[in-house]
């Protein structure tokens, strides 16, 4: 199991990404599924999330509080 957060050493490449954002939501104890879903949406800050997970809140409730908007904010103009 790996501890603290993840490092910032060389940029891993496309898939790679994709597997090392998934490793460290399963570590932090998300589902498999949302794990997938989580690390395939670059859109949600990983640091971010982790940091609510690791200060107690809920993984799914974490994943919702941080939950890209899905709307344009100028689109209701």
């Amino acid at each position: 199991m790996q501890t603290g957060r993840p490092s910032t050493g060389p940029a891993p490449q496309g898939d790679e990404v994709v597997r090392w954002r998934r490793r460290w939501l399963l570590e932090a104890g998300f589902s498999s599924a949302l794990a997938a879903v989580l690390a395939a949406d670059f859109r949600l800050d990983l640091h971010a999330v982790l940091q609510l997970v690791e200060r107690g809140c809920p993984p799914v409730l974490a994943a919702r509080i941080l939950a890209p908007a899905d709307e344009d904010p100028g689109a209701s103009r």
